[in-house]
């Protein structure tokens, strides 16, 4: 009896435990509770760090340097499907107008060198030739003779600061030459400055500054509206010589290459010339007249940027060297042109990404930022030629 008493004792023990045991709560709570105040507490955080980010972006985009695309909106051509840039037509190896109604020189790859980083490729660019006195007014003639407003001037246009002072908007110079004087092989005198002139009759353009300074030289300064109208003066005897920049002229001193088309304009009895150096102080920088919209000569700066700074710059080497460089040898000891593209006066800012505000390059091209250059010391007490 005993013995069952303890049995039953010992199962109703049991049985409580068990009870006791299926009835006992669960674990606390109190980790999975903190687990979700971490991840509340981090959702919290990553929302501030976008409303952050958010904000700041927001900040940069109004306030940093637009992108490429904002930049061609704001010059006008996006949705344009041509540009119109005007040249000259009558300069052997800077811009000459062939038979075939094409153009070629130094000025010509520049122009489509620029185009390309503007957006159009060659097929969209037009150029139409421009006289000298219509550069400023960025005026040139089409086929049918009337006038047009080109969209860009690359024409061995000088900048200097009377033309800035008359509202001309200069890109970046992208070529450095100086002034010189070409005279027939067969005169005898010898030009070392303008002042050896004395007396002569020197022909030079009509819209240039260097009729002043002929006058101070003594000289008989006589203007013409093209260059190629001057040599063929030279040829004909009207003038005792010609002046403009070096790198105009050393065009008309050597042979045309072989194999390459007639030009349009074409000089008769022409005969050998000599290209002398006048020593010239002062340097002639071309610079493209962009007209008046800031963001179309940011445009163009960039283009002549990248072309200094960037993976590109042999596209400037290789134009220089195929029309300019060549002519070197017949113009010596004259210097035609500095072989090194201008340093840009200053640094282009573009935006590809919010966050980024260096300069960039036109799309399709990706590359590394450029570094800001050293602005080029001011000439403004120098005179120039002004071609």
């Amino acid at each position: 009896m005993k013995g069952s008493h303890r049995q039953a004792a010992t199962g109703r023990a049991e049985l409580d435990r068990d009870d006791e045991t299926s009835s006992t709560p669960p674990a606390p709570a109190a980790p999975a509770r903190a687990s979700r105040s971490r991840q509340l507490r981090l959702a919290a955080l990553l929302l501030l760090l976008v409303v952050v980010v958010a904000a700041t972006v927001r900040v940069i985009v109004a306030t940093g340097p637009p992108t490429w695309d904002e930049l061609r909106e704001r010059a006008g051509l996006t949705n344009r499907d041509r540009l119109v840039i005007g040249v000259k037509d009558d300069q052997p190896g800077v811009a000459q107008k062939l038979e075939n109604g094409a153009f070629e020189g130094f000025d010509i790859d520049i122009a489509y060198m620029i185009a390309e980083d503007l957006g159009f490729d060659a097929p969209e660019v037009t150029l139409l030739s421009i006289e000298s006195e219509d550069r400023a007014r960025r005026q040139a003639r089409d086929a049918d003779g009337s006038f047009v407003t080109v969209d860009l001037v690359v024409a061995s246009y000088s900048i200097t600061e009377q033309r800035r002072d008359q509202g001309v908007t200069f890109s970046f110079p992208y070529l450095e030459t100086e002034q010189s004087v070409l005279t027939l092989a067969s005169d005898p005198r010898q030009v070392a400055s303008l002042r050896d002139l004395e007396r002569a009759k020197v022909c030079t353009l009509g819209t240039s500054t260097s009729e002043q300074r002929l006058r101070e030289a003594g000289a008989n300064p006589i203007g013409r509206n093209r260059i190629s109208q001057c040599i063929q003066a030279l040829y004909d005897g009207e003038v005792d010589a010609v002046t403009t920049d070096a790198a105009i002229l050393a065009g008309f001193v050597g042979p045309r290459p072989p194999g390459e088309l007639p030009p349009a304009t074409k000089l008769l009895r022409p005969k050998e010339l000599r290209h002398w150096d006048i020593g010239a102080e002062s340097a002639e920088k071309w610079g493209v007249n962009t007209g008046p919209v800031p963001e179309m000569r940011d445009l163009v700066n960039l283009s002549l940027q990248q072309s200094a700074k960037g993976p590109d710059g042999d596209r400037w080497k290789a134009a220089f060297d195929r029309y300019l460089a060549s002519e070197q040898q017949y113009s010596n000891p004259q210097q035609v042109a500095v072989g090194r593209q201008p340093e840009p006066e200053e640094t282009v800012e573009v935006r590809q990404w919010p966050w980024e505000r260096w300069a960039l390059p036109s799309p399709g091209r990706p590359r590394s930022g450029v570094p800001s250059a050293a602005r080029a010391p001011s000439r403004r007490n120098r005179r120039s030629s002004g071609c």
